[in-house]
């Protein structure tokens, strides 16, 4: 299926990875959201739609709580007109990394509109090093959840292939069972079962020969960063999710500067279980919105603990 042209609209399908991957995957700033796999695997979430620009510019529509909003991931578009029509069409423009704000952000407040730091949606960012090796005082106490994990269990760590994937399934399952709302379950459990197609790459890791954690992602930022989409562990084994987050760490390629683990969506304790794997920055995303419509838009259906 074909992208149209703005004013057109069409929902997001499978169909269009080929166009759109190649643009989303060399964007520079790294936007978690701006992968064709994140886009795809939450488009009944937000009701998503695409269509291009002028420009062959990529428009992304949705809708959220009874507002519609558009994110532009290859940045706005010259025409001052064109942008008024967005602002009108759209309660909000979201989503605008920091490159594309910088660029615009005099041109847009000229034009009236306000451009706001959206700190419930920066995504955090980590070293690899970090997380593969958790050295120095500061990681002390996620070596001791690993260090639990590995003192106490019989387990086995490879990278996730298709012929694990129903174990997979089966963690997503039991983690589920164990929360009252569904929150990404949908998208997780598709994220399995299209893995191959979205050319997503992910890690499991088992207990006893008992299926344990497994973690999901893809790369982003021209091949210098890995967005981890998903990451589900069952709590009966302590320390679980540390050990698969510093193993799955260091068995990626070295390329990786960085891992992306999303946002905290204005979660304080999210924000604060983030921030204890000490983040070496932010993945900063700003909005654009009238004066009257100023507020705070977060995403709770996009999260990984």
């Amino acid at each position: 299926m074909g992208i149209p042209q703005y004013p057109n609209l069409t929902p997001i399908d499978l169909s269009m990875r080929e166009h759109m991957h190649p643009h989303l995957s060399m964007l520079p700033d790294g936007v978690s959201e701006f992968t064709f796999a994140g886009l795809y695997l939450f488009r009944g979430t937000y009701n998503y739609h695409v269509a291009t620009l002028p420009g062959d510019i990529l428009l992304i529509t949705g809708e959220k709580e009874g507002k519609s909003f558009c994110m532009l991931p290859c940045g706005l578009p010259e025409d001052e007109d064109l942008i008024r029509e967005l602002v009108r069409r759209f309660s909000y423009i979201k989503g605008l990394s920091e490159s594309n704000a910088d660029r615009s952000w005099v041109k847009l407040e000229a034009m009236g509109y306000l451009v706001q730091e959206d700190r419930d949606n920066f995504d955090y960012l980590y070293l690899r090093e970090d997380l593969a090796n958790l050295e120095g005082r500061k990681f002390h106490k996620k070596r001791n959840h690993v260090n639990a994990f590995v003192n106490h269990y019989q387990y086995d760590e490879q990278p996730l292939k298709p012929h694990l994937l129903k174990d997979a399934l089966w963690i997503l399952e039991q983690w589920q069972s164990t929360r009252e709302d569904r929150s990404d379950y949908a998208a997780g459990r598709e994220a399995l079962e299209r893995m191959e197609e979205l050319d997503l790459e992910g890690y499991i890791v088992h207990v006893e020969g008992r299926p344990a954690a497994y973690t999901l992602g893809e790369p982003l930022m021209k091949g210098r960063s890995f967005v981890v989409h998903f990451e589900k562990g069952l709590d009966d084994y302590r320390g679980v999710y540390q050990f698969i987050n510093k193993a799955f760490a260091a068995i990626l390629p070295r390329h990786y500067q960085w891992i992306n683990r999303e946002q905290d969506l204005g979660d304080q304790g999210l924000r604060q279980s983030k921030m204890t794997y000490r983040p070496s920055g932010f993945v900063k995303k700003y909005r654009v919105l009238p004066p009257c419509q100023e507020g705070e838009v977060t995403d709770p259906a996009r999260a990984t603990a």
